[in-house]
């Protein structure tokens, strides 16, 4: 009988360490800034850096933004910029729903913090080994006003994630 309980045991353990092994992270960078209390002021960039060494791999890159109910808007506007290694700058004008039709906000998370996994780019390869950055900014403005809102409130954290796809 004891022989048979360590057997299990065993076979236990060692199973539960394949799937802890097996299970590849696809994760190849994850990263979150806190924005101040006092709200997300214009023009100020959250940069990202990180680091390449695989460029052959397709990946998905995201944006992440956490929001509370103090976020006044159904959308965001944001404008980013990715540095490559060379100082190659690609620059882009995004825009992405943040609550529908009824105002709800979309995201995952069950308190009034929801987190939105934004696609930025898919199926990306990055071309050229080395040390990118990446900047991301709010372009939100009140309707008919030309310049930017002084203090978005309500974005809590801006992160910046890539993954692989294969």
């Amino acid at each position: 009988m004891t022989t048979i309980l360590k057997i299990n045991n065993f076979s236990i353990v060692f199973i539960s360490l394949f799937f802890m092994f097996s299970c590849t992270d696809k994760t190849d960078f994850n990263q979150y800034k806190s924005i101040n209390n006092e709200g997300w002021k214009a023009h100020e960039k959250v940069l990202f850096e990180f680091e390449v060494k695989d460029t052959i791999s397709l990946k998905n890159a995201f944006i992440n933004i956490r929001n509370n109910s103090a976020y006044e808007f159904s959308n965001l506007y944001l404008i980013t910029e990715l540095v490559y290694p060379n100082k190659t700058i690609f620059t882009d004008t995004l825009h992405y729903q943040m609550a529908n039709e009824l105002g709800a906000f979309l995201g995952v998370g069950f308190t009034e913090i929801k987190e939105n996994k934004l696609f930025y780019k898919e199926k990306k390869i990055f071309p050229i080994k080395g040390i990118y950055s990446f900047t991301v900014r709010h372009a939100m403005r009140k309707n008919g006003v030309v310049s930017p809102i002084d203090f978005l409130k309500g974005i809590q954290d801006v992160g910046f994630s890539i993954e692989n796809l294969d």
